[in-house]
């Protein structure tokens, strides 16, 4: 007994140091789990804010990264101040860019559009995204009605600008509690978070881009960064900077 004791503790350590050593290496960019094949999915870009601080763009083109996404705006009054400055330095790099709202529970659609559309008055290479997710966000959750409501309202008030359908981007949790099975929120592509391989939950949801590692490392951003990739082929992606949903 007491040497099926020791060795039940000496199983456990070992497992706790795995554990602990993975962690480490997924921290620091040296594992991920889901490696997307790049013949299947040959178009990669990253999503950026102002936590990435300076970026180098022209290693970042240099390293098969085609777009990027930037965050511009979160609630009804927050701007990230680095946003003109990475919209230029991509583009001159040649990556394809776009824009990302962080919404926000507690704030109405109207008011979080027009914090959008002064940010990004203008139309860019991709469809702008609305970043739907429980992290970070305020404490309220409010009745899906309600919810589909505002979105659609921050929606109509980006068409009527830039004339052109926003991608939802989202996770399985907020997937399910408020997108599932809602016909009005339905007609929107998705961007979706999945770091561990194909996204099974989304269901018949029209997919066009997924995240699918974070706390990667690139040449060019000091710290971690996203990792995207496109679902289709390159020719497909250069229909959809041509002619964006």
């Amino acid at each position: 007994m007491r040497r099926i004791l020791i060795w039940s503790g000496v199983a456990a350590s070992v497992a706790l140091l795995l554990a602990a050593v993975l962690a480490y290496l997924y921290v620091n960019g040296a594992y991920r789990f889901s490696y997307p094949d790049a013949v299947t999915y040959p178009v990669r870009g990253i999503d950026i804010s102002h936590h990435q601080g300076e970026i180098d763009w022209k290693r970042i083109a240099g390293q098969n990264i085609r777009f990027a996404w930037l965050k511009a705006s979160e609630g009804g009054d927050w701007t990230d101040p680095t946003f003109a400055r990475h919209l230029a330095e991509a583009r001159a790099a040649g990556i394809a860019v776009g824009a990302y709202h962080y919404f926000t529970l507690c704030a109405s659609g109207a008011e979080q559009a027009a914090n959008f559309l002064r940010a990004v008055p203008e139309k860019l290479d991709l469809p702008p995204a609305i970043d739907l997710e429980y992290v970070g966000n305020c404490a309220g959750r409010p009745p899906k009605g309600k919810l589909t409501h505002e979105v659609q309202m921050f929606i109509a008030a980006i068409r009527a600008q830039h004339r052109v359908t926003p991608v939802l981007y989202t996770g399985e949790n907020f997937y399910d509690d408020y997108l599932a099975n809602d016909p009005r929120l339905a007609i929107y592509p998705l961007w979706v978070r999945n770091l561990y391989g194909e996204t099974a939950w989304s269901h018949d949801h029209p997919v066009l881009f997924r995240q699918f590692a974070s706390h990667a490392r690139l040449a060019g951003i000091s710290g971690p960064v996203d990792l995207d990739l496109f679902i289709g082929t390159k020719r497909q992606f250069a229909e959809l900077l041509a002619h964006p949903p």
